[in-house]
């Protein structure tokens, strides 16, 4: 007997009209809204609302690592002073915590 017709002989499955598929779909869009996408676009607030309140003489952390304090702060980017009398220019962006903040952290651990 042919493949296609073993196919073309079976009866449709019996099974629940499909309700039962959109809760579940459903459902799992909730449980990823809540537990994966509203964490992070609260994390990106925080993180917003920090760059935005950088002050003059504040200890931070960059995305590369480097530790320093700001001296100077335009609209994009910040003069960082790295050590005395050596200060970089870097975006804004890059701005990754304060350097108290994950010193605290470092030492609850």
């Amino acid at each position: 007997m042919n493949v296609m017709n073993v196919f073309l002989l079976q009866a449709p499955a019996a099974g629940p009209d499909g309700s039962l598929t959109l809760i579940m779909i459903v459902a799992m869009i909730a449980i990823m809204y809540f537990f994966m996408i509203r964490p992070q676009n609260k994390k990106q607030k925080e993180i917003a609302n920090f760059r935005k309140s950088l002050q003059v003489n504040q200890k931070v952390i960059t995305a590369g690592g480097i530790h320093g304090v700001i001296k100077e702060i335009n609209d994009s980017d910040v003069i960082l002073e790295i050590a005395s009398n050596v200060k970089i220019r870097i975006d804004k962006n890059s701005i990754f915590a304060a350097a108290a903040d994950a010193n605290n952290s470092q030492t609850t651990k």
